[in-house]
């Protein structure tokens, strides 16, 4: 993504930070960024895509993570933890991310809205955000398909098929925890024994 784009969506994220939404205006995003508001346009079409593109971002980023923690020479098990820990970390740091995971989408978060067609688009394709961003079972099967690419997986077809099921369930756990947590007391002991 080149860093005039990666600018313009931090302006975005920014502004949301303060503002709900509905709040954040067009024109104070391109202010922000230093561009004029059609440079804005130019890139996303409309503040809905603008909003697409956002989440999607983020859901990269989610997911540049769980590549991170499935990579490395840990074994598996530490692998399947630091997805898990990843999920609730970022979850908890990123409302965009959570929203994505959860499919909660608070007042204040844009809410992904219908794709737009590509057919008769103005927008060059390169620019457009129609795919919208990924539903929370979509996140979760990108999870699993990059846990049955992991080196992790092991070398035989059960092993991975058995290391992508456990990458799975590390990963609705670690939801269920973001979407009902527990004392904090008690997870910190809980994962300071892991």
């Amino acid at each position: 993504m080149p860093a005039a784009r990666e600018f313009l969506l931090d302006s975005a994220l920014s502004a949301l930070a303060g503002l709900p939404w509905s709040g954040v205006r067009m024109v104070d995003v391109a202010s922000a960024a230093g561009v004029s508001r059609q440079t804005l346009y130019n890139e996303f079409g409309s503040k809905d895509g603008l909003a697409r593109a956002l989440m999607r971002r983020e859901a990269d980023r989610y997911l540049l993570g769980v590549d991170r923690a499935l990579a490395g020479p840990a074994s598996s098990g530490e692998r399947l933890v630091g997805v898990a820990e990843w999920t609730v970390t970022a979850a908890h740091s990123y409302p965009l991310v959570r929203a994505l995971l959860t499919g909660c989408w608070p007042e204040r978060l844009p809410k992904p809205g219908p794709a737009v067609g590509s057919v008769g688009s103005h927008i060059p394709a390169q620019r457009r955000a129609d795919a919208g961003p990924p539903t929370p079972a979509e996140l979760i099967a990108a999870v699993r398909h990059r846990a049955a690419l992991a080196p992790a997986a092991g070398g035989s077809e059960e092993e991975t098929t058995e290391f992508t099921r456990r990458c799975e369930v590390a990963v609705r756990l670690a939801l269920s925890h973001v979407v009902a947590p527990g004392d904090q007391r008690v997870d910190r002991l809980v994962l300071g024994s892991v």
